[in-house]
């Protein structure tokens, strides 16, 4: 079960726009020329010029010219973007694409994320549990963030957690796993932070 495109950006939610999907977010300059890189919330980076310019939060339109692979997604080049100056003003953007310019998932198992934001969660005997607040990918696979009270949980995307999702009658099933795999986000945080690799000068 996979959730596309990623809506995750420095563990907190890219704002949604209704009726486009978000694509990337801008990251920090690569070079002095204008490039940056980009998360990209795409099976395929190159995906990202496959759909004709791209628009910000407020309809603004950004065409990327260049697509190369980036450990974090993708270096991208922009029209119009031609120093570091101007691509330090961008980071932390997120681009979108009209939702009717992507194609139909062709797994039962697939969603966009923009699907799930808003689901109410609910137990398989109907209690409910919260709302869907948040999807996200430390790098262990798609995590669902559900808020109630206030309160939020994260748990794994997974068919065994989430077996049933009503996208038309706006719920999703979600059967808890053991306590200790629903984290709220500064356990998550920690985690993060213990997981991450060493550099070189520790290692030596």
């Amino acid at each position: 079960m996979r959730a596309r495109p990623d809506t995750a950006r420095d563990s907190k939610a890219v704002e949604t726009r209704e009726g486009f999907v978000c694509l990337c977010v801008i990251g920090p300059p690569h070079g002095v020329r204008g490039a940056v890189k980009a998360k990209c919330f795409t099976d395929d980076p190159q995906a990202l010029t496959a759909y004709g310019a791209l628009q910000d939060a407020g309809g603004q339109e950004f065409k990327i010219t260049s697509v190369k692979p980036d450990k974090i997604g993708a270096r991208i080049t922009i029209k119009g973007v031609n120093d570091r100056s101007d691509a330090q003003a961008l980071r932390g953007m997120a681009l979108y694409v009209a939702r009717e310019k992507l194609p139909p998932l062709d797994d039962e198992d697939d969603f966009y994320h923009d699907d799930l934001i808003g689901l109410e969660v609910v137990s398989d005997s109907g209690v409910s549990l919260g709302a869907v607040t948040g999807v996200y990918n430390f790098g262990a696979g798609d995590l669902l963030e559900v808020t109630k009270d206030k309160k939020n949980a994260f748990y794994p995307f997974t068919k065994a957690v989430v077996p049933e999702i009503n996208i038309a009658a706006g719920q999703l099933v979600l059967l808890p796993p053991k306590e200790d795999e629903a984290r709220p986000p500064e356990q998550l945080a920690e985690q993060m932070a213990e997981n991450q690799p060493q550099n070189k000068a520790d290692e030596k």
